[in-house]
């Protein structure tokens, strides 16, 4: 990583901070001797990030060497069963002769041998959003779009090119919902494409599903049997409210697209399927999908293929799980799984006999991958003071200690500690945050306090996060609670239930609680506070505006400010219907939990951050906000990006983010004077 002058850590110097290695996935070759790794890094220019692939050395004893390298990077690595690396990438085709327009505005697949150069494999016009491969067999499936009416790659093609001739980029809709997050939906939808791998294993024959008998689907959830033989795919399906969807599993014939099975109630949505070692079932997560009364639920299930039959393996399991990995040993049902807990995201093995152990004690893991003999697991460990990196782990054996492999990226220093702050709601439920507290906060020299609030709400402080770090705040000379209040993950569904249709309810009383408890200890000072919050963490920001004046400055990010011009707004208008009601005949969650009908009470000077390409809370919130606290004379600041989304992803954008809020921060919280960022 970069260096820093001696005395001083990563977090001290944004720029460095910042242009640290990001390793953000793992992949395994089939019999366990490579591990590659994709790892983020900024261009020359510090513009943007590109992902490169690393490997790895699975024993922990070479240093890691990088494999590929591009102006446009490459990620999602994977293997085939002959040991082939694929991965997706923009670079230029390397066929002269072919159609530069196939690649447009995407991804393609490639394949890299352990010895020569890299092959693409397959093209499709718009790009590839997501593969997988056979285990065993020579077959992979992709995800790409397909425009309505295009039965395969090549019709799709045609199509596009003469809507792109034509000057034409409208979209019809006769049912919702219209964006997704950051970008519109239409008219072409996601499906996913079977293709056999031929002899030499780097390219690809024909299609040999017609794709379009399939359905719009999930963007990257599709998965293949061992043999190649069935695929398996989340497909998008009518909810049970106006514009609304949920998800239902297919599986299906990978040769003639005929569907064998389809997963589809109304009161589930299912995701991450994986097939067992044997092809003769599945395993996946299903949700129990919220309502007006009741929050969701998750779950493991295995699926018979034969018969379609679901079980649930984890009935007794009170958290959500997540990263499924099986064993790739035939005969073996182990299931490998992460959940949230307690600020943490172990890793859980559950036994064919239906126990469950818990892997690990500490830390937060992702991208969990099986060795051959089912004996040794690899995966991404983080930690609220631990950036993403590759561990190798014992797969049986509780509250490990696991390896940690060599790869790019490490920060081993920081600017302070990190403790736990722990508390009672008001109805007794214990509650609980992690504190950073800078090097030499002392009772007599007491830090002042920021309070981070997670957005989700379904969320918890339990990993490394690059957009919300608390470091470069402690560098500062700043303690940062961050907290887990009502509807955090990793406390048992009756986190969630506690809190459900109550936004602005217990979620404020615990925040403020865990906000008390810090402010009583001695290195803390109480009286320079101040506090921060994105998406949901955005609207408690705004919610804490409106209900007290304890603090000295407040950012709202991409925060929701009135709830029901948000509910028409949003792209996920059905799911918030869910959870709030219908605003004309359920009005009452939204008079309760809504900050816009109190702005007269807000005393607290702000800071709104919000990006204009952000559909998930739309930027009117922002502007609505900025008016209505000019209306009523409260000092407040407008920091607009015109071309970011939910998240501030450009570096030098996110660089602007962090400036702008130490700043602020410095002016409200220390009484120092404002400095105005370079560039706006």
């Amino acid at each position: 990583m970069p260096t820093t002058p001696s005395g001083r850590t990563a977090f001290h110097d944004l720029s460095t901070f910042l242009a640290t290695s990001r390793v953000s996935s793992l992949a395994l070759s089939p019999d366990g001797s490579r591990l590659v790794a994709a790892v983020q890094d900024l261009n020359g220019e510090g513009t943007a990030y590109v992902s490169g692939l690393w490997e790895i050395d699975p024993a922990g004893k070479r240093e890691p060497h990088r494999l590929t390298r591009s102006v446009t990077g490459e990620s999602a690595p994977a293997f085939a069963a002959d040991g082939t690396l694929f991965f997706l990438s923009g670079r230029g085709n390397t066929d002269p002769g072919a159609d530069k327009a196939e690649d447009k505005d995407g991804a393609t697949l490639w394949a890299l041998p352990e010895r020569g150069e890299a092959v693409q494999v397959v093209r499709h016009y718009g790009g590839i959003s997501g593969y997988a491969l056979a285990a065993r067999g020579a077959a992979l499936a992709y995800t790409a779009q397909l425009l309505p009416g295009a039965a395969d790659a090549q019709a799709h093609a045609e199509r596009s090119k003469e809507r792109a001739e034509a000057k034409v980029t409208a979209v019809l809709y006769e049912a919702g919902p219209t964006r997704f997050w950051d970008h519109d939906l239409g008219p072409a939808e996601p499906h996913a494409l079977v293709r056999r791998l031929a002899d030499d294993g780097m390219t690809a024959e024909e299609a040999t599903v017609d794709a379009g008998s399939l359905g719009a689907i999930a963007d990257t959830e599709t998965a293949l049997s061992p043999d190649g033989s069935r695929v398996a795919l989340v497909r998008f399906v009518p909810g049970d409210v106006p514009n609304g969807n949920r998800t239902a599993l297919v599986v299906a014939d990978a040769a003639t697209g005929e569907e064998l099975h389809v997963l589809d109630h109304l009161e589930h949505d299912y995701h991450e399927a994986v097939f067992s070692a044997d092809g003769r079932s599945l395993v996946c997560l299903r949700q129990l999908k919220e309502t007006y009364e009741t929050p969701y639920d998750m779950t493991l299930v295995r699926v018979d293929v034969a018969s379609g039959e679901e079980t649930d393996l984890l009935p007794d399991f009170d958290n959500w799980p997540s990263s499924v990995a099986v064993s790739p040993v035939e005969g073996d049902a182990t299931v490998w799984f992460t959940a949230d807990e307690l600020g943490r995201a172990p890793i859980f093995r559950r036994d064919p006999d239906g126990t469950v152990t818990r892997l690990t004690a500490h830390g937060a893991y992702a991208s969990v991958q099986v060795a051959p003999d089912a004996a040794t697991l690899y995966a991404l460990r983080t930690d609220i003071d631990a950036v993403p990196a590759p561990v190798r782990l014992a797969a049986a054996g509780a509250d490990q200690s696991p390896e940690a492999l060599r790869a790019p990226g490490a920060i081993d220093a920081f600017p302070g500690t990190l403790t736990e702050v722990h508390t009672e709601g008001d109805d007794g439920f214990p509650l609980r945050g992690w504190l950073a507290v800078p090097k030499g906060a002392s009772a007599d020299a007491p830090a002042p306090l920021l309070v981070f609030v997670h957005g989700g709400p379904q969320g918890s402080w339990n990993a490394w996060t690059w957009r919300w770090n608390p470091w470069p705040f402690v560098a500062r000379g700043y303690a940062v609670l961050m907290p887990d209040p009502a509807l955090s993950t990793g406390y048992g569904q009756q986190m969630h239930e506690r809190g459900w249709g109550q936004w602005g309810g217990r979620p404020y009383e615990d925040l403020m609680r865990l906000t008390d408890a810090t402010a009583e200890r001695p290195e803390i000072d109480r009286t320079r506070t101040g506090l921060a919050g994105g998406s949901y963490g955005g609207y408690m920001a705004n919610r804490v505006a409106t209900s007290t004046d304890r603090f000295k400055g407040i950012v709202s990010h991409a925060g929701l400010w009135d709830l029901r011009s948000f509910q028409g707004d949003t792209d996920a208008s059905w799911f918030f219907r869910r959870i709030f009601g219908d605003p004309l005949s359920q009005p009452q969650r939204y008079e309760e939990n809504s900050p816009a009908p109190a702005v007269q009470r807000v005393r607290t000077p702000m800071l709104v951050v919000h990006g204009a390409k952000d559909y998930r809370v739309p930027v009117g919130q922002a502007m609505a906000l900025f008016q209505d606290l000019q209306r009523c004379e409260v000092p407040v600041r407008f920091l607009y990006f015109p071309d970011e989304n939910h998240w501030v992803l450009k570096p030098r954008h996110a660089q602007l983010w962090y400036e702008t809020v130490l700043n602020f921060f410095d002016e409200r919280v220390l009484g120092k004077d404002w400095v105005r960022p370079g560039l706006v």
